[in-house]
Order: structure tokens, then C-alpha cells, then sequence
């Protein structure tokens, strides 16, 4: 699940590479101006015989030019891409970064609220990752990093958005996902993390919040405040383990008399 955007990435290169076939016709067009400067006399009868005797030329300017400006213009497309994309991406993990976390968190926020259906945010937390550090060497903390952004990429749906939000959190947006949906993720994810054969004997903590009809949430940031405060009711419980905010437990216990989830009215 690497972070890219194909279709707006497709899209860019080939306008950038149209826009340089627009630019290919000031070539020929430059070229018939000159010699209409040095012609003592321009009418319509020279400029039709002019293109007729010279219809070679033109064509070959225009068909030279344009190749090397739509070349060139794709190369520059393909170049904004990938700058695009290390601003948005987490050099470590190659994970999508904070910054285009927080614009998707409030996009998929805005959809749900739209659509009427839930909406889960997933953190996770490496769990003494500062210990490891300590013990290990930086180099085993990247590892083990990795190895959490590697079970977020096989656990996490196609629909599902992954990234760093810093340090040891991870964030997982679901769109479409209750808390019933959520906590499967979760455990998936977490199975993954601390799976027989990993490189590292590392585990995680997961917070676990949703704006669904039972437990709405005022906004993006507000979702990640209650799943974060469900996050470290897991780490401080043992870490390891699946933390749910407190609305939504009441909701899984049957509290709120309503089931997880479901449309909005």
C-alpha cells in the first residue's frame, strides 16, 4: 500500500505534457513570422504558397518541437509528483506523513457526515519504543517501526488510509467502519505486529474512536482527542491490548440501547 495518488498523478503529467504540444506550435509560427518580416510583400496568396513550398519544414519544426516540449513537460509533471509525494509521505516508514493524515482525517470526516455512514480513526502506539532505543540503538527503533508500518500496510483494507502521525503513533482512517469493523482492524493489525517471525518482539497499544449515530463527534480533531485519551487507557492497563472510547463501550455493552454504527438520520 504504497502512498500514491495515480489518477491525480496521471492526470498532472499528461496536462503538463498537452501544455507543452500547445507550447510546440510557437515554433512554426515563429518561423512563418520571420520570413513575413523579410518578405516585401505579405498577402494571402504568398502566406498559401508559402506553407505549400515549405510544407516540409513547418511539419518537421512542429513535429521536432512538440516532441521535445511534451517530453519535457511529462518529465516536469512526474517531477511535481514525486515532490508532492515526499511532502506527504514519512521517509522512514514510507507511510503517508501528519500533514496529509490531518487533510484526509477532515475529508473523510466531511464524507461521512454526508453519506450517513460511520466513521472509525484507528492509533496505535508502539509500545516502549524509548526502552528499545535505549537498549538496542536507533537502528533497532526504525526496525521496529517499519515493522508496524508493514503490518498497517497487510492488515489495513484498500479503503482504509495509513500513516505516521509521529514518533511511535500510527494513525488508520476507516471509512465505513463501526466500531465492530474498528476493532477487528485493530486486532488485526496488532496479531500482525507481534506475529511468530517478526524482526522485532515489539508490540503495539491501539486507541479506537468512531462518529457514528450512538457517539458523534463535533469534528476531525475531536476524534482523535477521544482516540487518543482510549489509546493510553490501553497503555496504561499494560499496553498490548485494544483501548475503545468510553461512549463507545457503552454502546458494544448495550448502554446506549442502539448498536454499533449504522446510517444517520
Amino acid at each position: 500500500m504504497r502512498p500514491v495518488d495515480p489518477p491525480r498523478s496521471s492526470l498532472r503529467r499528461l496536462t503538463a505534457a498537452l501544455q507543452g504540444l500547445v507550447l510546440a506550435l510557437g515554433a512554426p509560427l515563429g518561423l512563418l513570422l520571420l520570413r513575413a518580416v523579410l518578405e516585401p510583400s505579405v498577402s494571402r496568396a504568398w502566406l498559401v504558397s508559402e506553407l505549400s513550398r515549405n510544407a516540409w519544414t513547418y511539419g518537421y519544426v512542429l513535429t521536432s518541437t512538440a516532441l521535445v516540449f511534451a517530453g519535457f513537460g511529462y518529465a516536469l509533471g512526474r517531477a511535481t509528483d514525486r515532490m508532492a509525494e515526499l511532502s506527504r509521505t514519512d521517509p522512514l516508514t514510507a507511510l503517508w506523513n501528519r500533514r496529509y493524515l490531518q487533510e484526509r482525517l477532515d475529508q473523510e470526516f466531511a464524507r461521512s457526515r454526508r453519506s450517513g455512514l460511520p466513521f472509525a480513526l484507528l492509533l496505535f502506539d508502539l509500545d516502549g519504543l524509548k526502552a528499545l532505543n535505549d537498549d538496542r540503538g536507533h537502528r533497532a527503533g526504525d526496525a521496529a517501526l517499519k515493522q508496524v508500518a508493514a503490518a498497517l500496510r497487510d492488515g489495513a483494507r484498500s479503503s482504509d488510509v495509513a500513516g505516521r502521525w509521529g514518533g511511535d503513533e500510527f494513525v488508520l482512517l476507516a471509512p465505513d467502519a463501526d466500531v465492530v469493523d474498528a476493532t477487528a482492524l485493530a486486532e488485526r493489525v496488532r496479531t500482525l505486529v507481534s506475529a511468530p517471525g517478526a524482526s522485532s518482539a515489539v508490540t503495539v497499544s491501539v486507541g479506537i474512536a468512531c462518529d457514528t449515530t450512538a457517539c458523534p463527534a463535533r469534528d476531525g480533531e475531536d476524534l482523535m482527542r477521544l482516540a487518543d485519551t482510549a489509546l493510553y487507557a490501553a497503555k496504561r492497563a499494560g499496553g498490548d491490548r485494544i483501548g475503545v472510547d468510553a461512549a463507545l463501550a457503552l454502546v458494544m455493552e448495550g448502554g446506549e440501547g442502539s448498536a454499533p454504527g449504522g446510517r444517520r438520520r
